[in-house]
């Protein structure tokens, strides 16, 4: 009788265990990620943030901790890129290979074709060699946009518009619109794509409390651009 008390209570403990085992795999396999792949220059690449790595560090910790579910960040943002140079990113086949597992895109790109094109800066700005740039910065934007579109068509593609860095300058203010209203007019009847502004952002703040240099943000500039974007999408 004792013996198949023990047998019985062997049975019961292996049973308990094997439960707790199966539970904890089916847990693991319902457990769902996401991965975003973000592609942009030095602002999405987070330089001037002491804390962190910017806007894309502030938004994984902020979707892992309000969602049940996991996301993964593969950053391929490289400091100082234009928009010829993501188009030459896209050709890799390392990184085209990867782009339908992606279930998000993130897309910040074209502040230093709008520096670049007037001579490294925005001081005295010349009108012409700034639409020249702006009309190859568009083609480019447009290119990089399909590429990702034919490689992935449900990933939704955030475009993030760009921010005058220099928010007293009135001239810079009317260029910086410009653009913006350019990519938006490109973009309008794309239906993949959601276009996150960031101008206002700074407009009527104090931009030392912001920014790190006279470009980049610091870890609270990143952070508002982190807020906008989820205030503009509802990430799944």
């Amino acid at each position: 009788m004792k013996t198949n008390r023990i047998l019985i209570t062997l049975v019961v403990v292996i049973a308990l265990l094997a439960g707790v085992s199966i539970y904890g795999n089916t847990q693991e396999k319902d457990k769902v990620e996401r991965l975003v792949i973000a592609f942009g220059d030095s602002l999405t690449y987070g330089f001037g943030d002491e804390k962190g790595s910017g806007y894309i560090d502030t938004l994984k910790v902020k979707l892992n901790t309000q969602s049940k579910k996991e996301f993964n960040f593969d950053n391929e943002a490289i400091y100082g890129l234009e928009s010829s140079g993501i188009l030459a990113q896209l050709s890799d086949v390392g990184i085209r290979g990867k782009l339908d597992e992606a279930d998000y895109f993130i897309l910040f790109i074209g502040t230093n074709d709008l520096i670049n094109s007037n001579g490294g800066n925005l001081n005295n700005l010349k009108d012409d060699a700034i639409a020249k740039g702006q009309e190859d910065y568009l083609k480019n934007l447009k290119s990089i946009i399909n590429i990702l579109s034919e490689q992935n068509e449900q990933a939704p593609i955030l475009l993030l518009g760009l921010y005058n860095p220099y928010p007293d300058s009135k001239a810079i203010e009317t260029v910086i619109d410009d653009w913006n209203n350019e990519i938006s007019k490109m973009i309008k009847d794309e239906k993949q794509i959601v276009y996150i502004p960031t101008n206002d952002l700074f407009k009527g703040k104090n931009k030392k409390q912001y920014f790190s240099d006279s470009l980049h943000l610091n870890d609270k500039g990143y952070k508002l651009v982190s807020e906008r974007i989820l205030e503009k999408y509802q990430f799944e």
